[in-house]
């Protein structure tokens, strides 16, 4: 689907419109839960319970990604019709990386059954730090701060132009030695990155950040590999769309942010009283589509306070 997206959908860079985003948006999520139903009819309800879980809090963290992708394009002023392609190869990135934290995670735990504990806890005070007014705010990030950008600039010329959309190109570099001193009568072309590359690098570095958040929360739903790493990549795979369909009226949705801190202080205390009380993934995904639920309802029905 993601070859087919890219390679036939979206040949053309072009700015992605409302309506083309929402109709991709309802493409993911009904692959999402065909699967999930293929789920149900092949290993139970138990595993369709915790893959629905597990998407609905993978794709709930999403949601954070996007003011942090809406944050980057701006700082980089990056044109609306490149945007996509800087996504596709983020979200590329972003499946690789999953399926390691994962699999390495699912592979510990089973190991050490005492890092729950440690996950519970971190999951508790990341709700914590996110629920507090000013804490976690995506304004602090300084893209140009980036380590990963900082330290790929020390070793690979960059160029300040987008380039027609491309991550490389040759480009003359003989003004640039003759204003240092050196000797450059004729053309002299190197390989430079472009500044869409150094988005990209921004946006990968910041997916590694929300992935350490993400892994706990649904370690904690299931510790099966499969189901963990299924959901994880279809929650990720419609975070393109998303974005686009989102960043218009992300102001809109004003107390989902309060109400994803509280679902991960939720499966936080899930994780830490395990051994003395066992809750079961239907109550669990009750709580999660409660807790979700409300803060749209409540983001939509209350009106803002103009100050």
């Amino acid at each position: 689907m993601l070859a087919l997206d890219l390679g036939v959908f979206q040949r053309e860079a072009h700015e992605v419109k409302m309506k083309e985003a929402l109709g991709w948006c309802a493409v993911w999520a009904t692959l999402a839960l065909s699967f999930n139903a293929l789920i149900w009819w092949w290993r139970g309800p138990a595993s369709a319970q915790e893959f629905l879980a597990a998407y609905l809090i993978e794709l709930s963290l999403s949601v954070d990604n996007v003011f942090v992708f809406i944050l980057v394009f701006t700082y980089f002023k990056v044109a609306a019709r490149y945007q996509h392609r800087v996504l596709f190869w983020g979200i590329v990135g972003a499946v690789l990386m999953r399926a390691v934290f994962i699999l390495v995670g699912v592979s510990v735990i089973n190991r050490f059954h005492w890092i729950l504990y440690l996950f519970g806890a971190f999951l508790v005070y990341t709700g914590i730090k996110m629920a507090l007014p000013g804490k976690g705010d995506e304004a602090d990030v300084n893209p140009e701060q980036n380590f990963a950008v900082k330290l790929f600039r020390r070793f690979f010329p960059v160029s300040e132009q987008p380039h027609g959309g491309h991550f490389f190109v040759r480009e003359n570099r003989a003004a640039e030695l003759s204003a240092n001193g050196a000797q450059a009568q004729q053309p002299n072309y190197a390989k430079v990155a472009t500044s869409l590359f150094v988005v990209l690098i921004v946006i990968e570095t910041t997916d590694l950040v929300f992935a350490l958040d993400s892994l706990p929360a649904v370690l904690a739903i299931t510790r099966d590999g499969f189901i963990a790493l299924t959901s994880n990549i279809f929650a990720i795979l419609g975070l393109r769309s998303l974005y686009f369909a989102l960043s218009g009226i992300m102001q809109l949705f004003r107390y989902l942010k309060l109400g994803l801190a509280l679902v991960l202080c939720f499966i936080g205390v899930k994780m830490l009283i395990e051994p003395w009380a066992h809750i079961s993934i239907g109550s669990s995904l009750a709580v999660i589509a409660g807790l979700l639920g409300t803060a749209i309802l409540a983001s939509l029905l209350i009106p803002e306070r103009k100050p």
